[in-house]
C-alpha cells in the first residue's frame, strides 16, 4: 500500500515555489493565455508527461480561439477509478491600482505577490508538481491533469469543453486547487476541504415602456423608471436555504436605457446576479422572478430572460459532494499525515469550473486551494507554505484514492 507520507514528502518546496513564481510572471488575463498555456505545456513535455493541447473554440459571441493542456497517468487496473485534478491558468484583467509590477512574484514574509498569485496561480503550480510526482508512483487508476483557459471570463470556456468534448465521462472524481478558505460561506482555515458550492445564474431583463416628450412624463411610460422598480423587486426576492450551502442571493448588477434629452426612455435593461441552491432551477428561478415584477402591476412590458450563453447549458448549477466519499476520505487521510491535523471542512460562496465538474459532469468534486488575500485586486497575494502543503496533500490524497 502507498503511504501518504511517503508520497508528499517527494513534492519539493523550493521547487514548488520556483515554479509558481514563474506562473505568476506571465501575463494571462482570460482571453490571452497563449504565453503561459505554452509554458505549462513545455514544463510537463521536459519531464516525458506527454501533454497534449485541447483545442477551445466559441466563435459566435466572444470570438475566442485557445488551449487547455491535458496529459493523463495510466494506473495498472482498469476498474479503478480516475481522478481529475484541475487548475485554471488565466487571471482576471490586469487591475491598474498595483503600485508595483502587477506580474513581479515577488516573495516576502512567507506571501508571493501578483496578479493570479491567489487565484489560482498557486492551485496551479500545486496540481502540475502533484502531477509530477504521482507519475513515480504504482497506481491502479488514471490521472487526469486538466489546465484549462478562461474561467475568469464570462463563460468557463476551457471547463466547459472538457466536460462537452467527453474528457469527464471516464472520470469518477475531481480536485479543483481554487483558493478555498478565502471564498467560504463560512471562516475556514486551511488546511481544509471544500465540498460544494452555490450556484448562479444572470437575469437579463428587458423593459419596454412608451416614449413621450420630456417635458410631459404622464404622457408616456417611463422605462428606466420601472426597470428601477423590477431591480428592487429582485433585490428583495424570497430566496432558498441549504443546510451546507446557506442562502441563495440576488444582487442587481446595472440598470441602463434612455439617454435622449427631453424624451421619456421607451426601453430600458438591467441584469442581476442570482446565487442559488439545489432545487433553485433556471425554471424556478424565471417563474420566480417573473411572479415577483408581475405583482408590481407595471405599465411597462418585462421580459425576464437570461444572459446570453453559447449552449442552453453553459450556466453554473450548485453541488454538495457527499462527506463520506472516498475521495474525502482519502483527502481527509492525507491532510492529517500532511499537516498533522484534520482539514477543516467549508462550502464555496460562488462559482467557477468545480460547478461543471460537479453538477454538468455529475462528479464528486473538493476544492483543495492555498490561501491568500487581495484576489481580483491590487496586491494580491498566496501563502507560499500553502502552496507547497496543497501540492502535498493533492499528491497524498491522489495516491491514496487511487493506489
Amino acid at each position: 500500500m502507498i503511504h501518504p507520507r511517503s508520497v508528499a514528502d517527494t513534492v519539493d518546496a523550493e521547487a514548488t515555489v520556483d515554479l509558481l513564481q514563474d506562473l505568476v510572471r506571465i501575463r494571462s488575463p482570460y482571453f490571452e493565455e497563449a504565453e503561459i498555456t505554452e509554458f505549462v505545456y513545455d514544463w510537463l513535455d521536459d519531464r516525458d508527461l506527454d501533454p497534449d493541447y485541447h483545442h477551445v473554440s466559441e466563435p459566435d459571441i466572444t470570438g475566442f480561439e485557445g488551449d487547455n493542456v491535458v496529459a493523463r497517468l495510466v494506473g495498472d487496473d482498469p476498474d479503478a477509478p480516475t481522478l481529475l485534478l484541475n487548475a485554471h491558468v488565466d487571471t482576471v484583467k490586469i487591475v491598474e491600482a498595483w503600485d508595483e509590477d502587477p506580474c513581479s512574484g515577488r516573495i516576502e514574509d512567507g506571501k508571493l505577490y501578483g496578479q493570479g498569485a491567489c487565484d489560482m496561480k498557486g492551485g496551479l503550480a500545486a496540481i502540475m508538481v502533484a502531477f509530477e510526482a504521482l507519475a513515480d508512483v504504482d497506481l491502479a487508476g488514471d490521472v487526469l491533469f486538466t489546465a484549462v483557459v478562461d474561467e475568469e471570463g464570462p463563460y468557463g470556456l476551457g471547463a466547459d469543453a472538457l466536460v462537452r468534448d467527453g474528457y469527464t465521462d471516464d472520470c469518477d472524481a475531481a480536485v479543483v486547487t481554487e483558493p478555498g478558505p478565502i471564498l467560504c460561506q463560512s471562516d475556514v482555515e486551511n488546511p481544509a476541504l471544500v465540498l460544494g458550492a452555490r450556484g448562479r445564474f444572470l437575469y437579463d431583463v428587458e423593459v419596454t415602456g412608451r416614449a413621450a416628450h420630456g417635458s410631459q412624463p404622464e404622457k408616456g411610460v417611463n422605462a428606466v423608471v420601472d426597470a428601477g422598480r423590477v431591480a428592487e423587486a429582485l433585490d428583495e426576492l424570497e430566496v432558498d436555504s441549504h443546510p451546507q450551502l446557506g442562502d441563495g442571493s440576488v444582487c442587481p448588477l446595472f440598470v441602463e436605457g434612455g439617454g435622449q434629452t427631453l424624451s421619456v426612455p421607451e426601453s430600458a435593461r438591467l441584469m442581476a446576479d442570482r446565487h442559488v441552491v439545489p432545487g433553485e432551477t433556471k425554471a424556478v428561478v424565471r417563474e420566480q422572478a417573473e411572479a415577483a415584477i408581475e405583482s408590481l402591476d407595471l405599465d411597462s412590458e418585462v421580459d425576464v430572460d437570461f444572459r446570453e450563453a453559447p449552449a442552453d447549458d453553459v450556466y453554473y448549477g450548485p453541488y454538495v459532494t457527499d462527506p463520506d466519499h472516498p475521495l474525502v476520505g482519502a483527502l481527509d487521510g492525507a491532510t492529517r499525515e500532511v499537516a498533522g491535523v484534520a482539514p477543516e471542512v467549508g462550502y464555496f460562496s460562488s462559482v467557477g469550473d468545480f460547478n461543471y465538474f460537479g453538477d454538468r459532469a455529475d462528479l464528486p468534486t473538493v476544492i483543495v486551494g492555498p490561501d491568500g488575500e487581495n484576489i481580483h485586486s491590487a496586491g494580491e497575494f498566496v501563502y507560499t507554505d500553502d502552496v507547497v502543503e496543497v501540492a502535498r496533500i493533492v499528491t497524498a490524497g491522489a495516491a491514496s484514492y487511487l493506489g
